[in-house]
């Protein structure tokens, strides 16, 4: 094998794939309408100030639309709402029918539901490959611990198991 087959882009896929990540939705009202996408490249950055980041695919349609807004909400989707990550993945569709979500007075939009929320503005967005790593500011946030989350692994869904005691 060589170095080069190694680092093809199926292979790369399923290797990073092979790190489980929790699934979230960044969304937000642009001109009144209810914008967002699925992410699953969501990982906190920083206690002070706070910070999470989120990587945002360069083919994406939907985030040059959504980083216009003045906050966006980021909604980390519980183990019942993969349904909604399925339906805010897909292309040419109404990614909010049928989701019940709350917007704040700054736009931001929040799944109800979810396990953990979190109100935030754009910082950085910083060019990587193919994608945008994009630093967010936290604003507000909280989380239910009785919501299990939903979980991205090997590109399906899972849910985690409790082990026995």
């Amino acid at each position: 094998m060589t170095m080069r087959s190694a680092l093809e882009p199926l292979r790369l896929r399923r290797v990073f794939g092979s790190f489980p990540t929790g699934v979230t939705v960044l969304a937000a009202l642009v001109d009144g309408v209810p914008t967002g996408l699925a992410a699953n490249s969501f990982v906190s950055v920083s206690l002070d100030p706070p910070m999470v980041s989120v990587c945002v695919a360069h083919t994406s349609t939907t985030w040059p639309v959504l980083r216009e807004a003045a906050r966006i909400g980021v909604s980390v989707l519980g183990a019942h709402q993969e349904n909604a990550g399925r339906q805010l993945s897909a292309r040419d569709t109404d990614r909010f029918a049928a989701l019940d979500w709350q917007a704040s007075a700054d736009g931001a939009i929040l799944l109800d539901g979810s396990s953990a929320w979190l109100d935030c503005s754009i910082e950085q967005q910083i060019p990587a490959g193919d994608h945008d790593i994009v630093l967010l500011r936290v604003h507000d946030l909280d989380a239910d611990p009785d919501v299990a989350p939903l979980v991205f692994h090997g590109s399906r869904y899972r849910r985690l198991l409790d082990s026995p005691p």
